[in-house]
């Protein structure tokens, strides 16, 4: 369930209220008649199915409420009430699978930009990711890969291309065209300084049976970039952002990243190219796969809609 509160115009108030009781999802209504002071006007509350959140929101949208009031929804971890459950069980389509776009747009909008901290996640996983490698460690490697900050970008860059949001793609790629570079550079600064220590040499990265499939690119390097974007994207969408985590270890962007940069200050040039390419193909594979199964998860929606529309009409 969903917990949704308006701020109404006192003139819209009637028509939110109309919205909210023909919708067989809405749980529990509760209007406050002129308890909000800044925007002026009314509080409507309501608790709501996941999967009639984004046609509701589309509609509350249309009233201007955005302009003249405010929206907000926020998830609801418990919630006991038989009303609740009749609402789930009457509302369409499986909550697990519903997406809120709205709420999509903003969650990847936030994620995707570059900020300090966004910046300093990603060069310290790109600095640990460098460590891991030429230390064939590949339990450092994995925990730079779960650090790295660059699903958000990508996701965001995957929503924009579906719903032509030129915004979010120039904001996702450019925390990437920017963020991705400067913590390679670092990186690679941090490299002569190792090598300069003596803590690290060509030498160094001869044996690195652990960390070798950073830099093997084939197939399944494609294969599973388009996996884990496909499961990114269900992991944003359903609200189950614990499996995300499944997706970071899966793909090798900032460990590929990482080793590019330490390679080719050793003068590995073969590996460092091959590390390259593997970044690449992991950054395009994530949005391509992400913006299909978004297309697909839309278009699903819409034959369910007509579906309905005929089966009331």
């Amino acid at each position: 369930m969903l917990h949704l509160r308006v701020v109404s115009p006192t003139d819209r108030t009637a028509e939110v209220r109309r919205l909210l009781e023909a919708e067989p999802g809405v749980a529990h209504l509760v209007i406050l008649p002129g308890t909000a002071v800044k925007p002026a006007g009314d509080v409507v509350l309501a608790d709501i199915a996941r999967e009639c959140a984004d046609g509701l929101l589309g509609a509350l949208l249309a009233l201007g409420l955005d302009r003249d009031g405010a929206i907000t929804l926020e998830a609801l971890d418990t919630v006991l009430s038989d009303a609740a459950d009749r609402a789930e069980a009457e509302a369409p389509g499986e909550g697990s699978d519903a997406i809120v776009w709205d709420e999509l747009i903003a969650r990847t909008g936030e994620d995707s930009r570059l900020t300090g901290s966004f910046q300093a996640f990603l060069t310290i996983a790109c600095l640990l990711a460098a460590i891991g490698a030429v230390t064939d460690s590949p339990v450092l490697v994995v925990g730079a890969m779960v650090l790295g900050p660059e699903f958000g970008p990508l996701a965001a860059m995957a929503v924009g291309l579906v719903l032509r949001r030129r915004d979010l793609v120039r904001r996702g790629g450019l925390a990437l065209l920017v963020g991705f570079p400067l913590g390679m550079g670092i990186t690679a600064l941090a490299t002569l300084l190792f090598d300069a220590t003596g803590l690290i040499t060509s030498a160094s990265l001869d044996h690195l049976a652990e960390v070798e499939f950073i830099y093997e690119v084939g197939p399944f390097s494609l294969i599973v970039a388009l996996l884990a974007g496909v499961a990114g994207i269900l992991a944003l969408t359903s609200a189950k952002s614990a499996s995300l985590v499944g997706v970071f270890i899966s793909v090798t962007t900032v460990p590929a990243a990482a080793f590019a940069s330490v390679a080719l200050i050793e003068g590995r040039f073969v590996e460092a190219g091959l590390s390259a390419l593997q970044l690449l193909v992991n950054l395009i594979g994530i949005v391509v796969a992400a913006a299909v199964a978004l297309v697909l998860a839309r278009l699903a929606r819409r034959r369910r809609d007509r579906g309905r529309a005929l089966s009331t009409g």
